[in-house]
């Protein structure tokens, strides 16, 4: 075994996109494959914990760090195979997403358009299947080459057996056994783009859907919502958009407009955001939240509204009856089941970084029962490493 060039006490923050985290206690930047195995190895033999930092988007770390030996992936390369009008891009897990967005765009590659200005590296999409726009990875993921963590083998897995679901996978399922090498897409050249998302169609007439296009399109909206990393955007620090939509049952969706319509928040149902999914109706995350009580903050607003935010903003989903929270589309059991079961990380976070002016949100399944102090309490993050766009959501005082 070649010894690794492990770092001791490296800032995290400048490895993920909220631009926070403390140090990781040991710490290597991988280019090849050889130097992970060694890393893996190096890590083994003084029994320390692992983890394996792709982009830095979906990830919020502690003011602490990490323990143990922290691995970045930044493999890189991307070959190329045709058969047909099919081309099949074989991309090492650390090639940055965006970047090939772009390529397969420029290269006339229909599938992956409507990914376009999703931060992270390539080899975090198929662990929750991300998606965006109308299109997921799954459409297009043709197999995913892995590194076995026990055995250090590496192993091939199609998209069959990938078990992909709704941003989730049979990899997201088991976090710990292997860790992505590099991911194939098959893209169909000179293929019509993908216009399905209505927010997305209201954007391009029809004269107008070219790859090229559709990806401006996609970007243009993700800008507008500072979901985008851009270094002159103020609001660009995100943790990723881990906000999953819920998908309902026909009734029970046609009760959430039922109740939207009484409120007056519409003025018909067909005037919900909603979408056909497999299994029921999928709804606007978003949507929901805003109108239950929770809107959109920009940094410039988070400091008009910091003393609001850490009065009440992250115990209000489960405690709205008690805040008053203006709560016309969901019942309280409704919005928790939302909030805690498909929106997985989220509002109640709870997490405080002690860097000064910014408050992060930590995994909602520890932060479930009552927050006493906003300030005080500590609610460590669990470590999911991934890719999304970002928004931020702030407490809205009941008028």
């Amino acid at each position: 075994m070649t010894e690794p060039a492990i770092a001791e006490r490296v800032a995290l923050s400048q490895f993920t996109t909220l631009e926070l985290g403390g140090p990781a206690e040991h710490f290597i930047r991988v280019h090849d494959r050889g130097t992970l195995l060694d890393a893996l190895r190096w890590a083994k033999a003084r029994a320390l914990p692992v983890h394996v930092l792709g982009g830095g988007s979906n990830v919020v770390i502690d003011d602490a760090g990490l323990p143990g030996l922290t691995i970045r992936l930044e493999t890189r390369g991307v070959q190329s195979v045709r058969a047909g009008d099919v081309v099949e891009l074989s991309v090492e897990a650390g090639e940055p997403w965006d970047a090939l967005v772009a390529r397969s765009v420029a290269e006339d590659l229909a599938g992956l358009e409507c990914l376009s200005g999703i931060p992270g590296f390539t080899g975090a999409t198929p662990i929750q299947n991300v998606g965006a726009y109308g299109q997921e990875v799954a459409q297009t993921l043709r197999r995913v080459e892995l590194l076995d963590r026990a055995t250090l083998q590496v192993v091939t897995r199609t998209a069959a057996e990938c078990g992909f679901g709704y941003r989730t996978s049979a990899l997201k399922a088991d976090p710990e056994r292997f860790i992505v090498l590099a991911v194939t897409f098959a893209l169909r050249e000179h293929g019509p783009a993908t216009v399905r998302y209505p927010e997305l169609a209201r954007r391009l007439s029809q004269a107008r859907r070219s790859l090229s296009e559709v990806r401006e399109a996609v970007l243009g909206l993700r800008r507008a919502k500072s979901m985008v990393i851009d270094p002159l955007d103020e609001n660009r620090r995100s943790a990723g958009s881990f906000f999953l939509n819920p998908v309902l049952d026909a009734e029970h969706a046609r009760r959430v407009a039922e109740r939207a319509v009484a409120a007056g928040i519409i003025p018909q149902h067909s005037d919900m955001p909603s979408f056909a999914a497999d299994g029921g109706v999928k709804l606007a995350a978003a949507w929901l939240i805003e109108h239950a009580g929770f809107a959109k903050w920009s940094r410039k607003k988070w400091m008009r509204h910091k003393q609001t935010l850490r009065r009440g903003a992250f115990k209000a989903a489960f405690h709205a009856v008690k805040f008053d929270v203006p709560m016309v589309l969901l019942t309280e059991d409704e919005l928790r089941g939302v909030l805690a079961h498909e929106l997985g990380h989220a509002l109640l976070g709870a997490y405080h970084s002690q860097s000064p002016g910014n408050l992060m949100f930590g995994d909602l399944r520890e932060a479930s029962g009552e927050v006493s102090d906003i300030q005080t309490k500590r609610m460590h993050s669990s470590y999911a490493f991934g890719t999304g766009g970002g928004v931020g959501w702030q407490w809205k005082e009941p008028t």
